[in-house]
């Protein structure tokens, strides 16, 4: 008997009329290593399973349209949803005002950063791995909506995290030029690497927008196995989606 798809719901005080949710690996018809609730299609999986993972996608949230699909390149790129073609437009960043418009980032590890204004009338999802974070792809979000960061609330995914995330000194360089203060997200480790806090990268970042309103936090997409996939733990793997909407 197969599993019932199942998601995460942002524990976060939206307002009543933004919907969101994060999916998880469970649930769907994909086999090993995608197993099996995949949503990506650049994953190396059978399309008819993403199809078919994609229909009780739609069928189970009662979704009001197929989500707005990006082509994600972990850059700065934001875009309007109602511009999207479906899988094809490249961007890392997707918004809209418009009920009924879907908007839907996938990770595997990376980071899904929602948004949405306090009145409930724009939202927003980021895809944020470190080199969109160091980036700027927060800020781009930020000045898509044209709203005060002070009037939005945020809420952070499940992504890797901090005694998974070991990374170069390119990377911790990197963040520390852009800001001295972001040297305490990176934890040196015994072999001369280290292991940063994506999370707390992130909060920096939104704070710095003037986001102070911000929940959730304290996944590990590496070490949860059995709910998410994980790139960094498993290299050919599938790939969880974030979406929003406008009820």
């Amino acid at each position: 008997m197969s599993e019932a798809v199942s998601w995460l719901i942002p524990d976060w005080p939206a307002p009543a009329g933004v919907r969101a949710v994060v999916t998880t690996r469970r649930g769907g018809v994909s086999q090993p290593p995608y197993a099996s609730f995949n949503l990506g299609v650049r994953t190396g999986d059978c399309p008819e399973h993403v199809a078919e993972n994609r229909r009780r996608l739609r069928s189970g949230l009662a979704l009001p349209e197929e989500p707005r699909w990006l082509h994600q390149v972990h850059g700065v790129g934001v875009v309007a949803a109602e511009q999207v073609r479906r899988d094809i437009t490249a961007a890392d960043a997707v918004w809209t005002m418009r009920a009924g418009v879907v908007c839907a980032i996938q990770t595997a590890d990376c980071l899904p950063v929602f948004f949405c204004d306090r009145n409930g009338r724009r939202v927003a999802l980021v895809h944020a791995g470190w080199r969109g974070l160091v980036a700027g792809v927060i800020e781009a979000a930020q000045a898509a909506l044209g709203v005060p960061g002070a009037c939005l609330l945020a809420w952070l995914g499940p992504a890797i995290g901090a005694q998974a995330f070991e990374v170069g000194s390119e990377v911790r360089a990197a963040f520390v030029a852009a800001d001295p203060g972001l040297a305490t997200a990176f934890r040196a480790t015994a072999h001369g690497r280290w292991l940063a806090d994506l999370y707390r990268l992130a909060r920096h970042r939104l704070r710095c927008c003037g986001v102070e309103r911000v929940y959730g936090g304290g996944f590990c997409t590496v070490t949860d196995a059995r709910r998410f996939y994980s790139y960094r733990r498993d290299g050919r793997t599938g790939r969880m989606a974030s979406l929003i909407w406008l009820a």
